[in-house]
């Protein structure tokens, strides 16, 4: 329980944590709440099964890690399981959709869909999480405080 929540005072992981929640943000509610041009809850529930053919539960936690888990790395809660989980979406990302259109993000239109050089950021960024913890100002950092005595 101490390995959870125990993080470093460090800026670094506060600056990757927050930019991670930030950009994590909208995708999640894109798939959570249908917005920024999403389908929501079930529309992407029912894309991810139906379409891609995942087990409910795989899509279902997906759709839950990506937009609960943005707003605990914002207040820096459940730090390392949650960038541990959205490495592990990303790296499903990476292999079930994004391989097959090489590394580059689809800029000029002119590929099939996205590659996958984003995913990779995000897949480093989310294991440096896992590793260092949350950093300043978390409230991972609080409750470790709080085992601690």
């Amino acid at each position: 329980m101490r390995w959870l929540f125990k993080t470093d005072d460090s800026w670094s992981s506060l600056f990757l944590r927050v930019m991670l929640g930030v950009v994590m943000f909208p995708h999640g509610a894109q798939k959570m709440l249908g917005w920024y041009g999403g389908f929501g809850f079930s529309g992407t529930l029912g894309f991810f099964t139906e379409t891609m053919h995942l087990p409910w539960i795989i899509a279902f936690l997906i759709i839950i890690g990506e937009f609960f888990g943005s707003l605990g790395l914002l207040i820096g809660f459940l730090t390392r399981f949650t960038a541990l989980s959205i490495g592990i979406i990303m790296a499903g990302a990476i292999s079930l959709v994004h391989w097959p259109n090489g590394f580059f993000m689809n800029w000029s239109g002119k590929q099939q869909g996205e590659g996958y050089e984003f995913h990779l950021l995000v897949l480093a960024i989310s294991a440096v999480l896992t590793f260092t913890g949350a950093g300043k100002w978390s409230v991972d950092g609080a409750i470790a405080k709080k085992l601690a005595k």
